[in-house]
C-alpha cells in the first residue's frame, strides 16, 4: 500500500496527513496535482489525497474533474465523488438532499427571472438569500422585503453578481477587530481588496442566471455544527454575530458537549449513510417547534476550530471523551477501504 498526498502552500489537510503516515510507518509520496503528468506520478500508488479549496481558480477549474477520474481509475482518492461532487455548490446540495430526504431547510431556487418575480410577489419576508458558492457567510444576505428580492432578481439575471462581497469582507473583519477576533493584518487585506478584488474572482466572473433563497428561521442565536467522518462525529456551537444572524464565520464557538443537541448528531449520521460520504460537516439550525434542519453541508473545515473540542461520538452514540486528530481520521477510514 502506497498513498499519494498532494502538499499545498496553504493551510490544509496535507501536513497533518503526512505526518500519520510518518508516525505509523505508512509509505507515501508527495506529488503535484497541477503537474500534467500527474497520473503518470501516481501510477505506483493505491490512493490520491487532495484537499483542494473552493476560492483557489485553480482547484475550481480542474480539482473535481481529476479526483473522479482517478477514482475510476480503481483507485482509492479523498474526497471521493460522493464526498465532493457538490463541494461549495448550494445548488446541488439543495437537489441532493431532498432527494434523500434529509430535514433541509426550505429553499427555493429560480432560473427563470418571470417567475422568480411572481414568487417574490407573493411569498413572505424575510428571506435569506445566497450564492452557490461561499464559505463562512460569505455571499449571504437576510432579505426583508419585496423591493430588496426584486432588486436582487434584476441583477442575479441583469450583470449578476461578484463572487467576492469586497464591501461585506472589510465590514465583517472591521467588527471582528473590535471584537479581538480578527486581526489588523486582515483587516489591511480587506482594505486592498476594495481596490483590487480576489484572483478567484477576477479570474472566474460574475454568478448570474439564477437566484437562491431559503427560508429565514428567527430566534436563532447560534447554529451546531456537525462534522462526520466514518462512524465518528464532532460538533461545536457557533454564536452569530452581535447584530446579525450568521453564525459561520463568525469566531464565537462554545465547545462544551453539553452545547450540543443530540439530535443534530443523529441526523448527521444517518444522512452521511445516505450519501455514503467519508467526511461531511452539517451546519443545523432550528425550526419554530425546535426541530434541527441541515443549512448545508461541506467537506472541508480548519482544523484549528476543532482542537478544543472534548471528544466525539461514534456511530451508536457513545460518548468518547479526550483529544483526537479527525485528519487521521481520514487516512484510517481510506485505509479500510483500501
Amino acid at each position: 500500500m502506497k498513498l499519494a498526498i498532494h502538499k499545498t502552500t496553504w493551510t490544509s489537510f496535507a501536513g497533518d496527513w503526512i505526518a500519520y503516515c510518518e508516525r505509523n510507518q505508512i509509505p507515501y509520496k508527495i506529488v503535484n496535482c497541477y503537474d500534467s503528468d500527474i497520473i503518470q506520478q501516481i501510477e505506483d500508488c493505491d490512493a490520491l489525497f487532495f484537499h483542494y479549496h473552493h476560492t483557489l481558480p485553480k482547484d475550481v477549474i480542474f480539482a473535481k474533474q481529476l479526483m473522479f477520474s482517478v477514482e475510476q481509475s480503481g483507485k482509492k482518492i479523498f474526497p471521493d465523488f460522493n464526498t465532493g461532487w457538490h463541494f461549495d455548490d448550494k445548488l446541488g446540495q439543495k437537489y441532493l438532499l431532498e432527494a434523500i430526504g434529509a430535514p433541509l431547510v426550505p429553499t427555493t431556487v429560480f432560473f427563470n427571472k418571470k417567475a422568480a418575480m411572481e414568487w417574490a410577489a407573493s411569498t413572505d419576508f424575510p428571506k435569506v438569500f445566497k450564492l452557490r458558492g461561499g464559505a463562512g457567510s460569505t455571499n449571504v444576505k437576510l432579505i426583508r422585503n419585496k423591493n430588496a428580492a426584486v432588486s436582487l432578481i434584476n441583477q442575479a439575471f441583469g450583470r449578476g453578481f461578484a463572487k467576492y462581497d469586497r464591501w461585506g469582507d472589510f465590514s465583517d473583519n472591521f467588527k471582528k477587530l473590535r471584537k479581538g477576533k480578527s486581526t489588523w493584518l486582515e483587516l489591511q487585506k480587506s482594505f486592498r481588496r476594495l481596490f483590487v478584488s480576489t484572483e478567484f474572482a477576477r479570474t472566474h466572473g460574475r454568478e448570474k442566471g439564477y437566484v437562491y433563497f431559503q427560508k429565514f428561521i428567527p430566534n436563532n442565536d447560534s447554529d451546531i455544527r456537525v462534522i462526520t467522518i466514518g462512524e465518528k462525529a464532532f460538533a461545536i456551537k457557533r454564536l452569530v454575530r452581535e447584530g446579525d444572524f450568521r453564525a459561520s464565520g463568525s469566531g464565537y464557538i462554545e465547545y462544551s458537549k453539553d452545547k450540543i443537541d443530540e439530535r443534530c448528531i443523529e441526523i448527521a449520521f444517518e444522512t452521511t449513510e445516505k450519501l455514503n460520504a467519508q467526511c461531511v460537516a452539517y451546519d443545523f439550525v432550528f425550526d419554530e417547534t425546535n426541530n434541527p434542519l441541515i443549512v448545508e453541508i461541506n467537506y472541508g473545515y480548519m482544523q484549528s476550530g476543532y482542537e478544543k473540542c472534548p471528544g466525539y461520538w461514534d456511530k451508536d452514540m457513545n460518548w468518547h471523551k479526550g483529544k483526537f486528530n479527525s485528519l487521521d481520521w481520514i487516512i484510517e477510514e481510506c485505509i479500510l477501504r483500501l
